[in-house]
């Protein structure tokens, strides 16, 4: 959890699974959102935890030049900021060598003449014509309170609202919650709201599938007609395909798991893996029809049943056989509780749930497909 936390908060900025960007112009303006949108929140089914972040995070000494009193003395802003420099931050002025190692020597006042606001009034300024200016005659000083730190992107102030779910998807989540969010939240002029985290990533890669699996689809066919040298079989295959995931389907659901980008994954290799079964059963009906036809037996449409039920049955024990290796590969991993199972379980679960539906169904839909 600790490397997964860290890799959504590289990607995203957001290291709960989904996360608002509030976008404005003032950051107590979008507080005052995110305040909002954590009561709107609890509300969601499946909602875990729900925070925003506070933007006050302690107490600042602000310092702003009086511009005319500068003039008045001969004086520059850079030469104030120098002073103050020296005053309260410090200057390096030397090293010190200790055997092999070196260290700056930093010089600054005591602390006990910069610990509050008067005594940094008392700080002098020196001025041109050799005059010590008490720092509290050129500046106001204030202590003020302000964030610790300001978020900015795209050219916006932002505010963050972290949320953790239990128990659901990210995308139905996101997507009841945008409805409740709309209907209760009224936005002022200038605000804008935006759905990151894992959500974001997920439509990243809804957006690509929507290229990849109609191309890995069309491969899958060109191989097929390569292999057949007809389009028609390479279509029968392509027909039978969906059956294995009737399987995967309710394996997911048998399980409890979530539709995700590695349920996907999964599900394009049980495309490939169907598609190879697909072809052997073809084969065998090719070989038991072109045997049955160079004998001389197909007379009448029963001698054809004959042929491809003969076609058929001869193919079960290969498939048993497929069906049996692919088994003792994938099931170990559904059993695995090393790094990474998680995700491993939901790219073989697919394949499982698969394989059990494709063996029995193939058996059925093919040779009546074939007949036709």
């Amino acid at each position: 959890m600790p490397i997964k936390a860290r890799i959504d908060m590289l990607s995203t900025g957001v290291r709960t699974p989904v996360g608002i960007k509030i976008f404005g112009a003032n950051l107590k303006e979008i507080e005052r959102i995110g305040e909002q949108l954590e009561g709107i929140l609890r509300n969601v089914p499946g909602t875990r935890s729900v925070f925003a972040e506070r933007v006050a995070g302690g107490y600042f000494v602000d310092i702003v030049p009086r511009r005319d009193e500068l003039a008045r003395y001969g004086l520059t802003i850079g030469q104030v900021q120098d002073v103050i420099q020296s005053a309260v931050g410090g200057e390096n002025v030397t090293t010190t060598i200790e055997g092999r190692e070196r260290y700056p020597v930093n010089v600054r006042y005591p602390r006990e003449l910069r610990d509050n606001v008067d005594r940094l009034g008392r700080v002098l300024v020196a001025a041109p014509g050799g005059a010590q200016i008490p720092l509290a005659q050129l500046a106001d000083i204030q202590l003020v309170q302000g964030p610790a730190m300001i978020r900015d992107e795209n050219g916006f102030l932002a505010g963050y609202v972290y949320v953790d779910i239990a128990g659901r998807d990210v995308g139905g989540y996101v997507e009841e919650a945008r409805k409740l969010v709309r209907d209760k939240l009224a936005l002022p002029q200038g605000y804008v709201l935006s759905w990151s985290g894992q959500y974001e990533n997920m439509i990243r890669v809804r957006e690509r599938l929507k290229v990849v699996v109609p191309i890995t689809l069309a491969l899958i066919f060109v191989l097929l007609y390569m292999n057949t040298k007809s389009a028609f079989k390479a279509a029968v295959v392509m027909m039978a395909v969906p059956f294995s995931a009737i399987g995967a389907i309710w394996l997911f659901h048998f399980l409890h798991y979530n539709v995700s980008i590695a349920a996907w994954v999964g599900m394009i290799a049980l495309l490939g893996l169907d598609a190879e079964t697909g072809v052997f059963m073809l084969l065998f009906l090719d070989l038991s029809y072109d045997d049955y036809k160079r004998r001389g037996l197909l007379r009448t449409r029963a001698d054809l049943d004959e042929a491809i039920v003969h076609g058929a049955v001869k193919r079960v024990r290969p498939k048993m056989m497929t069906v049996t290796a692919a088994f003792a590969g994938l099931l170990p991993i559904m059993w695995s509780t090393s790094a990474g199972a998680d995700v491993m379980k939901r790219i073989a679960a697919p394949m499982i749930g698969g394989l059990v539906t494709s063996f029995l169904l193939e058996l059925l839909v093919y040779p009546a497909i074939y007949k036709l």
